[in-house]
């Protein structure tokens, strides 16, 4: 890769790490799901008429949309909420890589190889290790959550490869209009209509500020260079400048918002790191196609 591509490979990792401590930031201003709902909102609006029609049909959008923005995006900001740790909430996430690998087993017909099945058992043991971190000092509900936000990234995850759209950042921004109502709604029913006025009534330009980066910076910008990587290189000189993504998540929540570091967490994150590294750049089997029988056979 180009000295300029690597340097805008570490900042897009850079931009999804600080995004942790922005979700932090955000709230203290909106309950979850109503940011959540936002920044889709902010992320589709007006990006959708300037980005074309879309290129995957719509089934893999809803899809998508369902699984990422709804049940991924919604459980992290509700962990965080019950006081799952901005750098904690970076570094276990990660762990989306090993739900993908499975998921992708069992629908894509993908065989994991030894060296992929390796890595995979490395990264849960890391989380192991953050789940008995947390446990000593936090809340576990939070923790969970955020564990199955990573599994419905792994779902999402599968649903993409699938869709194979061309164009990411067109993609992304589509998928990010299924979100919207669905958040929207869960929010009223859950968070309740006097709690959503009140936050948005009391908007300042911090609030604003959370929105406006979780929905530009982090998803429209950061996947539109994202993509722009990914039509210039392989796949596997980019996806692991992803594992950036929890040292910078890390080391801003602990510089910006003074969450302590402790070796328990730092045990995690190598043993993650590792494990994920392992599962992602590992190449799956590919799937064993039976033999197609002869004319005589198929006759018996």
């Amino acid at each position: 890769m180009r000295p300029l591509h690597i340097a805008l490979a570490v900042l897009v990792a850079a931009g999804w790490g600080v995004n942790f401590v922005v979700i932090e930031l955000g709230l203290a201003h909106f309950p979850p799901l109503l940011f959540s709902a936002l920044r889709f909102l902010v992320a589709a609006l007006p990006a959708v008429f300037l980005v074309g029609r879309p290129t995957v049909a719509w089934k893999w959008i809803v899809g998508v949309g369902l699984s990422l923005g709804v049940a991924k995006f919604g459980l992290l900001f509700v962990g965080m909420d019950q006081g799952m740790p901005a750098g904690l909430s970076s570094l276990v996430l990660q762990v989306q890589a090993v739900f993908t690998a499975l998921f992708a087993a069992l629908f894509l017909s993908e065989r994991p190889g030894g060296r992929r099945v390796l890595g995979m058992g490395i990264a849960l043991a890391g989380i192991g290790v953050a789940a008995v971190d947390e446990g000593a000092g936090g809340p576990v509900l939070a923790f969970v959550l955020v564990v199955l936000a990573a599994a419905c990234w792994g779902v999402s995850n599968v649903l993409t490869r699938k869709a194979a759209p061309r164009d990411s950042l067109n993609f992304m921004v589509w998928v990010s209009t299924v979100p919207v109502l669905p958040l929207l709604g869960l929010s009223l029913l859950f968070e309740g209509w006097d709690r959503d006025v009140e936050a948005l009534a009391a908007l300042d330009p911090t609030g604003a500020g959370t929105v406006v980066y979780v929905a530009w910076i982090s998803t429209v910008l950061g996947f539109a260079a994202w993509g722009f990587l990914l039509r210039h290189h392989p796949a596997s000189s980019v996806a692991p400048f992803t594992l950036l993504v929890p040292v910078f998540g890390m080391s801003s929540a602990a510089l910006l918002l003074g969450e302590e570091v402790g070796p328990l967490r730092w045990c995690a994150a190598a043993l993650l790191a590792g494990g994920v590294a392992l599962t992602s750049l590992a190449r799956p089997r590919p799937a064993v196609v039976p033999p197609v029988p002869e004319a005589r056979e198929a006759a018996v």
